[in-house]
């Protein structure tokens, strides 16, 4: 029998990056997926700032930024939201395909080591205290010995379903529709969204020559696997447009509902799940491939650790306690976002009512920090204004020259980092688990989204996923040795 440390079944943008993340720590595992082959389909079409900041931190954005297309702002069920003056290197959002990052991830991943397996579903598993023992079907069925199985595989999880855990939420109330196409007569503006009659459409160039046309239609429902073909598409945008821009050369059709469902539990015993596998939810906002990214992240490094012996078994209990309220708050804003869009004029009311509520900062700033993850903050028991939020790209000079904080998590493992000539603690039981660096900041303030400045630390714990641990203001490090022990493990 084949033996591994994790399964990972998924080889979507989620299932990539756990991939990736785990080859950076030296994990083994198989990542395998039901399809033939990729497909090329892109339902997401952009990212947003704290996702790029992650891609950032191991060296991958760099790669992306070219092939897609910077917009300063992003909505909240179709009203504008500005990010421009966001406390972030990016304060956009990128328009690009799907398609586009699961290429850059794969091609990350199998530079890693991590080639996918298509054709190769799971028809079943069976776990005990050693282990989880994976079947996998198709025309070579076999079984894997793994120490963990991540269910990546999208909204209609096998591993979830095995697994027993319940999906629950609410039903589609409405139907999406998009096509990639080519137009003859393209709008004056690369994107637009405007409301009309029983829906909404709008326009999105998301490459040269490419536009994502969508239609939403509060007026019907289709199921689920119902056929969509693109004159019936046409058809729809033509009655809400009133023209179809000379649409032609579709590179794919396709429809989707607002049904918002959350696993009730993201972890039995060693199976695990993330991305659409532990939530799913209307695209308002363009969340959806951030939180899977984001879900991926914030695992990989734990499983890591565990494997490693570096961590207890309860590390692994925090990837819930902390990715599945970030995943309620989602399909919390999207079921608002989706009511915000319903036509009427009891809507339009509403919508009058929140865009003028929009004019100000402090109601832009939380709705914007909260579509873009930059407000998250994570509990590790320490009120210190950096504690459990995403720690600043500041500007730093090390022994080695200028640099950014963030590319102090290009191997994706925790750092310490003693600033401005303070005294390097005594943390010698975790020196081979950690990165320990000592630099100088650029300024005096750090800008930190959701509280606005804060002083540059005398040192700070930084997990690998980049959220802060703990840290100082002073030279005491009262707190630091519960925080190595909580996150990075028992001393040696």
């Amino acid at each position: 029998m084949e033996t591994t440390e994790v399964v990972i079944a998924g080889s979507g943008p989620t299932g990539l990056m756990l991939a990736a993340e785990l080859r950076l720590a030296g994990v083994d595992f198989v990542l395998v997926d039901g399809l033939p082959a990729r497909t090329g389909e892109s339902r997401a079409g952009g990212i947003h700032a704290r996702s790029m900041e992650i891609l950032d931190q191991r060296g991958l954005l760099d790669r992306l930024l070219p092939q897609g297309r910077i917009m300063q702002a992003g909505h909240f069920g179709g009203l504008s939201l500005d990010f421009s003056d966001f406390h972030t290197r990016h304060p956009y959002m990128l328009a690009i395909l799907q398609s586009i990052i699961e290429r850059q991830l794969d091609t990350h991943a199998t530079e890693l080591g991590a080639a996918t397996q298509w054709a190769s579903p799971i028809t079943g598993f069976s776990q005990d205290g050693a282990g989880v023992e994976v079947e996998i079907g198709g025309a070579n069925p076999r079984r894997i010995h793994a120490a963990y199985l991540v269910g990546c595989d999208g909204g209609r999880s096998a591993v979830r379903k095995l697994a027993g855990i319940a999906f629950t939420g609410t039903d589609a109330t409405v139907t999406g529709m998009l096509a990639d196409v080519e137009l003859a007569e393209p709008p004056a503006q690369p994107f637009f969204a405007h409301r009309s009659g029983p829906g909404d459409f709008s326009v999105v160039q998301l490459q040269p020559g490419w536009y994502r046309l969508i239609v939403q239609r509060h007026d019907m429902v289709l199921k689920r696997g119902a056929e969509l073909t693109f004159e019936a598409f046409r058809e729809h945008f033509m009655e809400l447009a009133g023209t179809d821009f000379g649409m032609h050369s579709p590179r794919w059709v396709t429809h989707y509902g607002d049904a918002a469902r959350q696993a009730e539990q993201y972890r039995a015993r060693r199976v695990f799940l993330a991305g659409d596998a532990a939530h799913i939810h209307y695209p308002a906002g363009g969340q959806g491939q951030n939180l899977g990214i984001q879900d991926a992240v914030n695992l990989g490094w734990k499983l890591a650790a565990v494997l490693r012996g570096n961590a207890s078994d309860e590390l692994l209990d925090t990837y819930e306690t902390e990715r599945h309220p970030i995943a309620a708050r989602v399909l919390h804003n999207t079921r608002a976002q989706t009511a915000l869009m319903r036509p009427g004029a009891h809507t339009d009311a509403l919508r009058d009512t929140v865009s003028d509520l929009l004019d100000m900062v402090a109601v832009r700033t939380r709705l914007g920090l909260m579509i873009t993850a930059l407000d998250i903050r994570y509990d590790t028991e320490s009120d210190h204004p950096l504690a459990g939020r995403r720690v600043p790209d500041a500007g730093l000079t090390t022994a080695d020259g200028d640099t950014r904080l963030h590319r102090l998590l290009r191997q994706a493992r925790p750092v310490l980092l003693v600033l401005n000539g303070n005294a390097v603690p005594d943390v010698a039981q975790w020196q081979k688990r950690l990165e320990i660096v000592t630099a100088e900041t650029h300024t005096a303030q750090w800008a930190v989204p959701a509280v606005g400045t804060a002083p540059a630390p005398a040192a700070v714990l930084v997990r690998p996923d980049g959220y802060v641990a703990w840290a100082t203001d002073e030279s005491s490090t009262a707190g630091l040795i519960d925080a190595l022990t909580t996150w990075v493990g028992e001393p040696a």
